[in-house]
Order: structure tokens, then sequence, then C-alpha cells
């Protein structure tokens, strides 16, 4: 039950990037015209799929949840991982592409760059040098192998299993 309900409050950080600073930021949405509509909504809707699948995994194979403050306690190669080290965040920054597409918002865009900003310093600075202390070698190997946000052509295949 205490998992569930961490798992829970971990979509807050997603619902609140995604949903509650958009509203903020254009509090005052119009559709403005139906392509960039129906072009922002497949843009998210496909991206929600991936990010989906890679919540899952964290969540299932991980044994944690998407929130810092309850981590999985596996390192994660496998899926999309094995293209991509930070596959959640890309989503959400396009996910915030496609809401800046679908209701032509130059403030949403703006949010989109300010979020990817202060995820790639958190990353360097904090995540990254903290996942190399929890898992050691194995991490830094995938880390040397796989990119943090421009996604591999193949997925990433350890030398030895992780």
């Amino acid at each position: 039950m205490r998992n569930l309900i961490q798992q829970l409050i971990s979509f807050i950080l997603p619902i609140t990037v995604l949903i509650l600073v958009p509203l903020y930021i254009e509090s005052d949405v119009s559709i403005k015209n139906i392509p960039s509509l129906s072009i922002g909504t497949l843009i998210m809707c496909a991206e929600l799929c991936v990010t989906t699948a890679a919540i899952s995994t964290f969540i299932l194979t991980g044994k944690g949840t998407l929130a810092p403050w309850s981590p999985t306690r596996k390192l994660i190669i496998g899926g999309i991982y094995g293209y991509v080290r930070n596959p959640m965040i890309m989503g959400v920054m396009t996910v915030l592409i496609g809401e800046s597409i679908a209701i032509i918002s130059l403030n949403i865009f703006i949010w989109t760059i300010m979020f990817f900003v202060i995820n790639n310093f958190y990353f360097i600075l904090y995540e990254e040098p903290n996942l190399a202390k929890r898992f050691g070698d194995e991490y830094r190997e995938y880390k040397r192998n796989v990119p943090r946000w421009i996604p591999r052509t193949t997925p990433f295949k350890p030398d030895i299993e992780l």
C-alpha cells in the first residue's frame, strides 16, 4: 500500500510540469487553428505512449518511482533506456512542445526550454553523480555508451550482464 501511495504522489511532478504550469502560463487558452491543434495533439499522444512505457519500466523493473525522493533500486538499461538515459524528461519536453504547437504558445515553448535547462543542470550536478555512487561501474559503463538526450540508433547491450 505504501508503494502505491508513493507511486501516486510521484505523479505530482509530471502533472505540475505538463498541466498546472502551462495552465498558469496560458490561462486564457483559445484554439487558434485546427492544423496546429491536430499536429500538437498527435505529438503529445505519440510521446505519452513512449513516456508511459518508460514510467512502467521505471516502476516494474527499477522497483522505484519517478520521483527523486523514491528512486529506483535497480539500474535500468533495457527497453527505451537502452537508447537514451532520460526518456521521461525527453517525453515531458516533447509533450510540452506538442502543447505549445497545439495552442500556438510561445510562452509554453519558453517554459519547455526552461524545464530542459533546469533538468540538464539537475542531471549533471546531482543525478548522474548520485547514480555513479549507487551503481558504480555498471552506471559508468552505461553512461559512456548511452547518451543523455539524443537517442542511439541501436539499443545498448553491455558486455557483461548488469
